[in-house]
This record gives structure tokens, sequence and C-alpha cells, in this order.
């Protein structure tokens, strides 16, 4: 890579670092990871900055580069263990009635989705793609991001649904 292209690479990298290390968070639900991901993601970048820089939508395609590097660790084996010496700790019933805490509850049910589910919420309603951009990043067509979308929303809903009795059923 010459100066010049190595240049304009930092500037780009720079001015959306933040961006997509909150996207990728999203996706994966931790910052450590997600610090990792946008790693692997700028250095895919790097080595392949002229066909980057060549895409029609410079941003969709890093997102997209972003969320095959996440569903590529996802299917990595140790990513599936779970081991914890102690269960968490529930949070307040108080704490369920503040914006933080309908957050936390969001990001946990988002957790709850399958990867290809979570990646279609993210990017539609997070990112603010279309149905044809999403699906693009994806790889997919435009009725499974629509059904994705549709059945991951569902989900969600049920999820909260009875996140929430669950709850009101302990404040009585």
């Amino acid at each position: 890579m010459n100066r010049r292209d190595e240049d304009e690479f930092r500037e780009f990298v720079s001015a959306r670092l933040d961006p997509l290390r909150r996207t990728a968070y999203l996706l994966c639900r931790d910052w450590h990871l997600a610090d990792d991901l946008v790693s692997i993601t700028v250095g895919r970048l790097y080595r392949h900055w002229r066909r980057v820089r060549a895409a029609d939508n410079v941003d969709a395609y890093v997102r997209g580069v972003l969320t095959h590097a996440w569903l590529d660790e996802r299917r990595r084996p140790w990513r599936r263990e779970r081991s914890s010496d102690e269960l968490p700790d529930r949070p307040d019933v108080r704490a369920a009635e503040s914006p933080v805490a309908d957050r936390e509850l969001l990001w946990e049910l988002l957790g709850r989705l399958a990867p290809r589910r979570r990646a279609v919420v993210v990017l539609r309603f997070y990112c603010d793609l279309s149905v044809e951009q999403t699906a693009e990043i994806l790889g997919v067509n435009t009725g499974t991001v629509k059904s994705q979308a549709a059945r991951a929303l569902e989900q969600l809903r049920l999820l909260a649904g009875n996140e929430l009795a669950t709850e009101y059923g302990r404040r009585t």
C-alpha cells in the first residue's frame, strides 16, 4: 500500500472507529470481544483497502465485514462454552422502572436471539439499513431479511412479556 492509500485508510478508520465498536458491541454484547471484532475488521480492510474504497457504499461494506467477523467468531468452539462459579445476581425490581434497566433488559433479550436474527435486528434497526442493504451484507435475499426481522421482533416481544411477567410476579 502506498503512502497516500495508507493515509486515506487511517483517516477512514479513525473517523469510523467508535460507531464500528458500538455496532460490534450490539452484535456480541461484550466490549472486549467487540474490540477484537473491530481489530479483525480493520485488519481485513487494510489488506483489501483498494477493493474496499472502490465499493459503492464503503460503510455498508465495512458493516458486512464486521458482521461476518462476528458470525465467524460465533462458530468457534470455545465461544460456545459458558462457565461460571456463581449465578449472576438479579437486578433490583425498583431499578426495572428506569430507562437504564430497560436498556439492560433489551440487551439481555437481544442476546437470546440466534446470531442471524440478532444481526438482522442490529443492521436493520440500530444501523438503520434498508432490507436490501441488510440482505446484501448478510448475503441472503430480501425475503429472508424480512422473515428473520419479523421472527426476531416477535421473539423479543414474547421474551419481554415473559420477563415482565416474571418481575411482576416477584413484586406481588
